[in-house]
C-alpha cells in the first residue's frame, strides 16, 4: 500500500507544477478584467507611414515628444470598436489639461473601404483630437506586424457574390506608446475609462 502511494508522488507533484505554472501565467501574462499590461521596455510597435483623415502623410515620427494612445480597429466595427474608443476619449477627458500630451490615434485595420474620408467622418464622434489613419494594404500589414495585432477578414453571414460583405476579427488591445517610439503598456477592452485614465496619469 506504501509503495502504492510513493509511485503517485511524482504525478502528484506534475499535476502541482503544472497548476502552479497555469496560474502564475493566467496573474501575469495574460491581461483581463481590465488590468494594465505593464513590463518596461517592450518588443511591440515600430516605424510606420500612412495617411492620416485629412490626407495628409504621417508616421511616428511625426508625435515624437508626446504619448501615442494607439486602437487598431475598422469603421464599419459594428460595436466592440465605437466603444473601445468611447473609452479612450472618456479618458483623456478626465485628464484635464494633461491630456495634449497624449495623441489619440486610430489605426484602420480594413484599408479597402477606410478611405481618408471615411476615417474623417468617424473620427467627428470622437473628438477633435484624434487622428485616423490609413494607408495601403502592404502598409497596413506592416504596421499590424510591428504591433502584433491580429485581423482577419470574414464575410458575413448570408452574403454572397464579389459585392459580399464582409468584417474583420480582430485583436482588441489599446498601446500606450512613449514620446521616443517605444511601446510602454497596453490595456484590453475591458478597462474602464477611470482605471485607463488613472494609469494615464502615473505614466504621462
Amino acid at each position: 500500500m506504501l509503495r502504492n502511494r510513493q509511485a503517485l508522488i511524482p504525478y502528484l507533484l506534475l499535476v502541482a507544477a503544472l497548476a502552479g505554472g497555469l496560474l502564475w501565467y493566467q496573474s501575469a501574462q495574460v491581461p483581463q478584467l481590465g488590468r494594465v499590461v505593464s513590463t518596461g521596455k517592450m518588443d511591440v510597435g515600430g516605424p510606420f507611414r500612412l495617411i492620416d483623415h485629412t490626407g495628409k502623410p504621417r508616421g511616428d515620427a511625426d508625435f515624437r515628444g508626446r504619448y501615442m494612445l494607439i486602437y487598431f480597429g475598422f469603421t464599419f466595427c459594428p460595436d466592440v470598436c465605437p466603444t473601445t474608443l468611447a473609452v479612450m476619449a472618456e479618458a483623456l477627458g478626465k485628464l484635464g489639461g494633461d491630456a495634449k500630451r497624449v495623441v489619440p490615434v486610430f489605426i484602420t485595420i480594413d484599408p479597402e473601404r477606410d478611405t481618408p474620408k471615411v476615417l474623417a467622418d468617424y473620427m467627428k464622434a470622437f473628438g477633435p483630437n484624434f487622428v485616423g489613419l490609413t494607408g495601403s494594404a502592404a502598409q497596413i500589414k506592416d504596421v499590424e506586424k510591428k504591433f502584433r495585432v491580429y485581423a482577419v477578414k470574414r464575410p458575413l453571414e448570408g452574403s454572397q457574390g464579389k459585392d459580399a460583405g464582409y468584417g474583420v476579427d480582430h485583436s482588441n488591445v489599446m498601446y500606450l506608446v512613449g514620446p521616443d517610439g517605444k511601446t510602454v503598456s497596453f490595456y484590453t477592452d475591458a478597462i474602464s475609462p477611470d482605471d485607463l485614465a488613472k494609469d494615464l496619469k502615473s505614466k504621462i
